[in-house]
């Protein structure tokens, strides 16, 4: 069974689909897959989210990991669990939660701004630390995070991240990124997903060996 880590070892980038429809679920997360991507994150402030988690999970869960984002309970955790999601995606790091989604084998991914916040979650157990939002967690800052965590644990940068300004995050020692409306917006048609999707992946291949 394909692991979180081990889908962003094979891609670094987290498809973000805030505002999907339902009825695009399917079409969008294809094109996502086809382009290269592993990790699919619907905002629960979407429409019908746990449908969209549902219908992609059962069509591509095999070749994706798919899980909600704005999780901010631990009711809204276990709906996104019984619809399929493996990832749980919050704003904040609330330690209830987290240690819930935890238990309940789910992957936990808080966001964190701060080295303490940071901490706290990874002895709580997040396989991933959402740097949210990234527009105030310059390279800077997170290269000074990362002197101090752990070698293994897995940094994502989220919140205005283009292909362009992922280099400098990666230098500075992050390891994947979370995509919003550069790579997905309710009104993009397929076929402008699918470029952004192509963009951001060759972006990611040529990022390959930076330290």
């Amino acid at each position: 069974m394909m692991t979180l880590d081990g889908a962003l070892k094979a891609t670094p980038l987290i498809a973000i689909l805030r505002g999907l429809d339902p009825d695009r679920a399917v079409a969008v997360a294809e094109v996502l897959v086809e382009a290269g991507f592993r990790v699919i994150e619907v905002p629960l402030n979407s429409p019908a989210p746990l449908t969209s988690i549902e219908r992609i999970a059962q069509r591509l869960g095999d070749d994706a990991l798919v899980g909600a984002g704005t999780v901010l309970t631990e009711t809204d955790m276990a709906s996104v669990s019984d619809a399929g999601g493996r990832i749980i995606v919050a704003p904040n790091m609330n330690p209830a939660l987290g240690a819930a989604a935890v238990a309940k084998g789910l992957a936990w991914c808080p966001g964190v701004m701060t080295p303490t916040e940071a901490f706290a979650a990874l002895d709580i157990g997040a396989q991933v630390l959402k740097l949210f939002p990234a527009e105030m967690i310059p390279p800077k800052a997170v290269a000074a995070m990362r002197a101090v965590l752990p070698r293994e644990a897995l940094v994502a940068a989220v919140g205005g991240i283009t292909p362009k300004g992922m280099a400098a995050y990666r230098t500075a020692g992050t390891d994947a990124f979370g995509l919003g409306s550069a790579l997905f917006k309710p009104d993009y048609s397929l076929e402008d997903i699918a470029t952004r999707a192509r963009r951001f992946v060759a972006a990611a291949v040529d990022l390959e060996g930076t330290v």
